[in-house]
């Protein structure tokens, strides 16, 4: 145990306030998004090796009701599940590209927390995680969470917004001043998991799985005088 309860980790990404909502497409070239802030990652999920050819840029926004992240990743090739319904889920999204969060906004259940995952392509899927059930997760859970993507073939980078309302995880309204667990993830290349890249935002030394919770980073929830950023 740490001073962070169960939890080995005490890095932190800040969530910016914004007044107004706002629709998810794809591109960060909003005010919203040049004015949050960011934090970056390109090494290995389990440590050891970086990847910066892989890496992966991350900022977050929050409404009363709304979470808000982006992604930007850079890529050297993609590999995705050509000629699917990406308005469809897609079970084991994992086995390719894709940006993942697991959050968990009451840290105190360390081993309880949603998953959301979206390719470049846009396919994306949704979990509530439970680590005390067998199977620990459940696929008929759906947040009903927004999200779009873009790919840049010419600058090598794909981006990705997504809007998760978080009623759908119990929770009534964001307050200034709460803090969540979470950490952010990202498969790329191709092959097998032998061969492509799994990297984290918060490393997980020695691991083999990304459903450590304890390695769970933070997320603070800030104002900046609760000033509209859109």
């Amino acid at each position: 145990m740490t001073d962070n309860g169960p939890y080995s980790s005490n890095q932190k990404i800040d969530a910016i306030f914004t007044s107004q909502d706002f629709t998810v497409n794809g591109d960060l070239g909003k005010t919203s998004w040049r004015n949050a802030e960011w934090i970056k990652f390109d090494h290995d999920a389990y440590g050891g090796s970086r990847y910066p050819q892989a890496e992966t840029a991350v900022a977050a926004l929050w409404t009363e009701q709304s979470i808000y992240f982006a992604f930007r990743c850079s890529y050297s090739t993609l590999n995705i599940y050509e000629g699917e319904d990406t308005t469809k889920e897609r079970w084991e999204l994992w086995n390719r590209d894709v940006v993942e969060i697991f959050l968990n906004p009451q840290p105190h259940r360390l081993t309880h927390y949603y998953e959301f995952e979206v390719a470049p392509n846009n396919q994306w899927i949704d979990l509530e995680i439970d680590q005390s059930k067998s199977p620990f997760y459940d696929p008929n859970w759906d947040s009903g969470f927004k999200h779009a993507t873009r790919v840049n073939v010419e600058s090598h980078n794909w981006t990705c917004e997504m809007c998760i309302p978080v009623c759908s995880m119990g929770v009534r309204h964001l307050r200034e001043g709460d803090t969540w667990r979470l950490n952010f993830f990202r498969f790329d290349g191709p092959g097998d998991d032998s061969q492509r890249r799994s990297m984290s935002w918060v490393a997980i030394p020695g691991g083999n799985t990304f459903h450590t919770p304890t390695r769970f980073g933070l997320i603070a929830f800030r104002s900046l005088g609760l000033r509209t950023l859109v």
